[in-house]
């Protein structure tokens, strides 16, 4: 169950965090996988190109390259994301420029790309990365809960619109997620107070941890399997009970 093989597999941001571990599962599972990221990773049998995804132009590049190789693609996972902490009083305008430009028109732009190659198939799997952030308020996050909000609704429009092509598209909306970015942001804010830090961030969840990347990407792979073929238009929490049992 849940295999991918021969399933051409399209992974944004896949060179590391949530997309690296989508990665490994879905080739693992017989997936043909690429990786478009602005660096390259290190799994086997995945190949990677460098590539930016606010770049309108660029992004078709590569998926007419992918589709030049492969003949289609079947499977596109936006994972590609950056984070941002600010209110709305601390938030700049160029902070929104840029948390846009990567975490919405990024989204978009792949998509666009690869619908023609999907619709001309008459089949095909989008699977987006939200957020919890796009559900529920969460403390200066405003400009990265904006951004998780529209490609919640982005996910439920393409939906609406391609269901009729065969086309399936869906979101999971993790909440925290132990990643090197957690590191990394951990000891550029909290420098000393790292493990302090970490377990008061990882019971904010009430299961009492963060998810690890391979949790998310076993969801992802579901969801992206001809096993879950009667699913679109839904956004999948993975969440810890965040959502439904803080309140």
């Amino acid at each position: 169950m849940f295999r991918l093989d021969n399933k051409v597999c399209l992974i944004t941001g896949g060179a590391s965090g949530i997309g690296e571990a989508m990665a490994h599962v879905f080739s693992a599972q017989g997936g043909r996988v690429t990786v478009l990221d602005q660096k390259t990773g290190n799994l086997p049998h995945v190949t990677y190109q460098i590539a930016d995804v606010t770049d309108a132009g660029a992004v078709r590049e590569h998926v007419q390259q992918i589709e030049a190789r492969e003949r289609t693609i079947d499977v596109l996972v936006n994972c590609a994301g950056i984070s941002h902490v600010g209110n709305v009083e601390t938030t700049t305008s160029a902070d929104m420029d840029r948390l846009f430009a990567v975490n919405v028109k990024g989204v978009f732009h792949c998509i666009q790309a690869v619908l023609p190659s999907m619709k001309k198939q008459k089949k095909g799997v989008i699977l987006n990365l939200a957020s919890i952030a796009a559900s529920v308020g969460i403390a200066d996050r405003f400009a990265y809960s904006m951004t998780k909000g529209a490609v919640y609704m982005m996910t439920l429009s393409v939906a609406k619109d391609y269901i009729q092509h065969g086309i399936r598209c869906n979101c999971i909306s993790p909440a925290r997620v132990h990643t090197p970015f957690v590191d990394g942001f951990l000891k550029a804010n909290y420098p000393g107070q790292e493990k302090e830090m970490f377990e008061k961030l990882s019971k904010t969840q009430p299961i009492g941890r963060m998810a690890q990347p391979i949790e998310v990407a076993h969801l992802a792979l579901y969801l992206c399997s001809d096993e879950a073929g009667f699913i679109t238009g839904t956004d999948y929490p993975i969440d810890g009970g965040f959502i439904k049992l803080n309140s």
